[in-house]
């Protein structure tokens, strides 16, 4: 039976006087893969920052209820978002490496958190590369720009950034939306294998990809969350007809 890595009660969030979410309830599972799915502006991307508090950024954000991660609120007064943000990973819709080396795109995170030794990192990039399924496609030129590579390859890169600082959870926003489908398989592989080390919540807009790679979905639907629970029930059984009607493509 697999553990709950996070519990979210009741989260409602604004952004000024527009209300986003209504009341979420949602159990994370560890070691699996988390599927948000629902039509554009439904909140999934709203709720899934929640859970690493990136809606700190929006200055009109505000929230209500509780996003529990290891029996603590992440939104208790001292909790420190920078050790948060190192536990809960995220890597977003189009892909972003920075204008540095792939080398220097890993390494970075470990170095802001004071790993300075030469062999050390080393070591880090190649097992985050390895762990990313790309170091047999990089490790003869990490020297290049990370951003003269292709957008799958990038991808990777910033899955490979991510896992640099050993989080617990990883955070996907559409990983795939801005990709071919040889890359997106290659991603979907990789979500598979992560999933035995890291637990995973992934926003997708596409069915066929929930239906792949997760082990529990969530459907909102106008800032609700509609239902949520194991994919295969979601899919094939749903409680709730606009569940049914969301995935059959009837709307969305």
């Amino acid at each position: 039976m697999h553990q709950k890595k996070m519990k979210i009660e009741n989260l409602n969030l604004w952004y000024g006087d527009f209300q986003a979410l209504y009341a979420v309830n949602l159990d994370i599972y560890e070691n699996q893969v988390t599927a948000l799915i629902g039509p554009s502006g439904c909140g999934k991307s709203t709720f899934l920052k929640t859970l690493n508090r990136m809606n700190d950024l929006v200055p009109t954000a505000r929230i209500e209820g509780k996003v529990e991660f290891d029996g603590q609120n992440v939104y208790n007064p001292e909790v420190d978002v920078n050790e948060l943000r190192k536990k809960i990973g995220m890597v977003f819709q189009h892909p972003n490496p920075f204008p540095k080396s792939i080398y220097d795109n890993i390494a970075y995170g470990p170095r802001t958190h004071g790993i300075k030794d030469t062999h050390q990192l080393d070591e880090i990039v190649e097992r985050s590369l390895r762990q990313a399924a790309i170091w047999d496609e990089v490790k003869d030129h990490l020297d290049r720009n990370a951003q003269s590579i292709s957008g799958g390859q990038q991808q990777r890169i910033c899955i490979a950034r991510a896992l640099a600082v050993e989080p617990e959870i990883l955070l996907m926003d559409e990983p795939t939306s801005a990709l071919d489908p040889i890359s997106t398989a290659k991603i979907e592989d990789l979500v598979n294998k992560l999933k035995e080390n890291y637990t995973i919540v992934i926003v997708t807009h596409n069915m066929q990809q929930a239906s792949r790679i997760s082990d529990r979905t969530a459907f909102f639907l106008n800032g609700y969350l509609k239902e949520s629970g194991e994919t295969r029930k979601i899919f094939l059984n749903p409680e709730k007809e606009e569940t049914e009607n969301y995935i059959s493509g009837r709307f969305g």
